[in-house]
């Protein structure tokens, strides 16, 4: 079977820069979610939201913009406004898990409204000429929520729904509910894609044996800390490049660049690049150690001895 690969949208992370740097040295993702559109009460998009999705910023990419909202309202407003910009097609963030997001009725505290669903997808679709996807979990609170939002869903031409295989209350803490999925394709006639825990290729191969009808996946964090990973799991050889010590370091010096674009000041360019290397650790043989030496650098003379000694003096776990 042939597989997608998908870039699972991650806030903070996988904004154009990070995109373009991984499209450049990587390769095996097929399809970009951008980070979701949020209004916070005003109808208006943000100057970063309007660089994330200008067509300039992805030249090689093939994007698919997402919004973050219950209301319809917002919802309107967003895919006239993609689609302003050439794109066909919005994905629904009902998929968020945190608190500050689902107390507010969005993301997949959402998903307990199935009703209210309904309201939102029956105006898009009379009022504008967007195609929606979707992104979820299995619920908030139980794993059977979903099953009670598939009636609604099917009432309305969804393009795809990914589903990330835990309910909001999780967070990301625990396995994913792979029982919960399968229960999901048995009670869904539309185009389902599977997201969570994806972080090897092994993984990889054992889900795909596991759920044969899925033949596309969404990768989130298991990109971040290994940007090898999707061109691995499309290489039959399932190995890594001789030159993945070049690679990753060209890698890192891009989005090292990309940091210092939209950030001011050493401190803040250096906790943004601890964020990616609190996931980077875990290629490496003693990930704390890795994180220690980038949390003691408070400038970017101390940073960069800290990333040359870890690349000298480690050897990559997964190399």
């Amino acid at each position: 079977m042939q597989h997608t690969l998908i870039s699972s949208p991650l806030q903070g992370f996988t904004d154009f820069h990070f995109r373009n740097a991984f499209q450049k040295f990587f390769s095996g993702i097929d399809l970009y979610y951008a980070p979701y559109i949020r209004f916070n009460g005003k109808m208006l998009i943000k100057p970063v939201y309007e660089r994330d999705l200008q067509l300039k910023n992805n030249t090689t990419l093939k994007v698919i913009p997402q919004v973050m909202t219950c209301s319809a309202d917002e919802f309107i407003f967003a895919a006239k406004y993609v689609r302003s910009l050439g794109y066909k097609e919005l994905n629904w963030n009902l998929g968020c898990p945190y608190p500050m997001v689902t107390n507010k009725g969005m993301g997949s505290g959402l998903i307990k409204d199935p009703h209210k669903i309904d309201r939102i997808l029956d105006r898009v679709h009379r009022e504008t000429d967007i195609i929606v996807s979707m992104k979820m979990r299995m619920g908030y609170e139980h794993c059977r929520e979903i099953l009670d939002v598939f009636p609604i869903l099917e009432k309305y031409p969804i393009k795809s729904i990914g589903i990330h295989a835990r309910i909001g209350a999780q967070l990301y803490k625990g396995g994913t509910d792979l029982e919960g999925f399968q229960r999901c394709i048995d009670h869904c006639g539309q185009k389902l894609y599977f997201n969570g825990d994806i972080t090897s290729v092994a993984v990889f191969e054992e889900l795909a044996d596991r759920f044969p009808s899925i033949d596309h996946w969404m990768i989130g964090r298991g990109l971040i800390a290994d940007p090898f990973l999707p061109g691995m799991i499309k290489n039959e050889t399932h190995e890594y490049p001789d030159n993945k010590l070049e690679l990753f370091s060209k890698y890192h010096d891009t989005l090292f660049a990309a940091a210092e674009q939209k950030l001011t000041g050493e401190k803040a360019v250096i906790r943004k690049m601890l964020s990616y290397w609190e996931y980077f650790a875990k290629l490496f043989p003693n990930p704390t150690k890795v994180v220690k030496s980038i949390k003691k650098a408070k400038s970017y003379e101390v940073y960069d001895a800290a990333v040359d000694g870890i690349l000298e003096r480690e050897e990559i776990a997964n190399f």
